[in-house]
């Protein structure tokens, strides 16, 4: 059953995008604005090129468009919003899922911004693509990881989601699942094969990362054990020489540190 507030929202937007008239072939919906959604943008990159119709298997920086079509600039306003049925309309009526805004950004990965899982799962369907990547270096993909849309997750795997990925700070899937504690979407991700020893910009691996940004909670050390029991190397030390064990020490991370003895973590 809707929620009360569903209907006179979609009323709202309707009446916001004409959606009479551009059905017919009517009105232009401005841009939708908003930040970067990586969970650690860098907006310095310089994005590559990408077709329209492109593979979806396939891993792509989007370049940003100029007038982008009042079809597809709708469908991504409207897959913001979580607004399935217009999504819906939308690409029955011609908008492409493949299509981008000015940043760079599909309708896909908006709404694994805002997380609109039913929108998202009608967009892959629709042939999105999950590794589609916006100025930013964020893809649909490595942003539900991030944010442990484990659903989602699943969906991008099956769906040819690039397992060596990476965001703009190099960071894959798993170290960015990690340093979140997702720990579902780290089983799940350690399953499909995504490098459990990769190191990103700042020298720091899917282990390290757990230790260092995480707050040494459950789900923390239970991601520390995922990792070393698929073979993280628990000696792999930062840039500063600085092993996970003696991260772990430094903050009083008992468990952990014991978790990392037991793999012969020095």
């Amino acid at each position: 059953m809707p929620r009360p507030a569903a209907r006179p929202r979609r009323l709202v937007l309707a009446e916001v995008l004409g959606l009479t008239g551009l059905l017919m072939g009517g009105a232009l919906l401005a841009s939708p604005g908003g930040s970067s959604l990586a969970a650690r943008p860098a907006g310095s990159s310089q994005p590559h090129a990408a077709s329209r119709s492109q593979a979806p298997g396939s891993t792509s920086v989007s370049t940003p468009r100029e007038g982008v079509g009042a079809l597809d600039r709708n469908l991504i306003g409207a897959a913001m919003l979580g607004d399935l049925e217009l999504v819906k309309r939308l690409l029955a009526a011609g908008a492409s899922a493949q299509a981008t805004d000015e940043r760079g950004r599909s309708a896909l990965l908006v709404a694994v911004d805002s997380r609109h899982t039913e929108v998202a799962k009608t967009l892959v369907g629709a042939g999105a693509n999950v590794n589609r990547k916006d100025i930013d270096a964020n893809s649909p993909f490595l942003l539900a990881a991030a944010t442990g849309q484990l659903e989602v997750v699943q969906l991008s795997l099956a769906h040819g989601a690039d397992l060596a990925s990476t965001d703009s700070n190099d960071s894959t899937a798993l170290i960015l699942a990690s340093q979140h504690g997702n720990t579902e979407v780290v089983k799940v991700l350690l399953k499909a094969g995504v490098p459990v020893d990769h190191v990103n910009k700042q020298g720091w691996t899917a282990l390290l990362e757990t230790i260092v940004m995480g707050d040494g909670s459950a789900r923390y050390e239970d991601t520390v054990q995922l990792l070393l029991d698929a073979g993280a190397d628990a000696n792999l030390a930062d840039r500063d020489g600085t092993s996970p064990t003696r991260h772990a020490r430094e903050r009083s991370y008992k468990t952990m540190v014991k978790m990392l003895m037991r793999a012969r973590g020095h």
